[in-house]
């Protein structure tokens, strides 16, 4: 490959191509020059861990098209809060960024968020409400988040006065929701709904809507919001669309 010889063979189990090189990341590199240029293309997603960090950059830095999407990956390896803070704000990429690591210690995020179309965070103790108010996102999905009833009554009035425009879901993992609290100063403009429905995201959440409260906003745009037990808290702005937007 590139006049290099490399051990490849068949997996006996999934019939993928597997190679062996002496470092790992340069035969990462090795087989993204080799393919890309085979086939024409550019790299769309990187998964990456600490180990790895570097090589989103470097797919940035060797072809015009940003990238679609980037996951960071590592349980056991707890990143440097320069690497959290180059993926929420650095990091050039046009749809997805999802986040499944542990935060770094007393993490925090000051500034606006860039527009990141689906964020996905799976330690999301760190993301407070003022994070949370200058987010420009079509999915917004926080597990293990620290966010109290009163921050979720804030977003949605702020949501309600014309913040966040293009979202479509809203998705947090908070532990105790008190749907009351979370509705509070908004009772006049509730509807309580019943009935069993299905939501479907732009980038593949699907949630059972099982009962909620519908508001509206001034341009009639309406959203559902849904306690899920335990602990889950959606906000699903109608109509559904499965357009993922890229």
């Amino acid at each position: 490959m590139n006049g290099q010889y490399v051990p490849v063979e068949v997996h006996r189990s999934d019939g993928n191509l597997v190679s062996y090189w002496g470092n790992t990341s340069d035969g990462l590199k090795e087989i993204t020059n080799y393919v890309t240029d085979l086939l024409n293309i550019d790299v769309s997603e990187v998964r990456a861990s600490k180990e790895s960090f570097h090589l989103i950059e470097w797919v940035n830095r060797r072809q015009k098209t940003p990238l679609k999407k980037v996951v960071y990956m590592d349980w056991g390896v707890i990143p440097s809060k320069d690497e959290m803070i180059y993926i929420l704000r650095d990091c050039t990429t046009l749809s997805e960024i999802d986040i499944r690591s542990d935060d770094p210690p007393n993490f925090r995020f000051s500034g606006n968020f860039r527009k990141i179309d689906c964020l996905d965070i799976c330690h999301g103790q760190w993301v407070t409400i003022d994070n949370l108010l200058t987010m420009d996102g079509i999915v917004i999905n926080l597990k293990k988040s620290t966010l109290t009833n009163n921050d979720l009554n804030v977003f949605l009035k702020h949501w309600l006065s014309g913040g966040c425009p293009r979202l479509k879901l809203f998705c947090a993992r908070i532990g105790s929701v008190d749907i009351f609290r979370v509705l509070a100063g908004l009772r006049h403009n509730v509807v309580r709904v019943e009935n069993r429905r299905d939501y479907n995201s732009p980038f593949g959440h699907k949630w059972t809507l099982w009962k909620g409260y519908d508001i509206k906003r001034a341009d009639g745009v309406t959203a559902t919001v849904s306690y899920q037990p335990p602990g889950g808290f959606v906000v699903a702005v109608w109509p559904e669309t499965i357009h993922n937007y890229n």
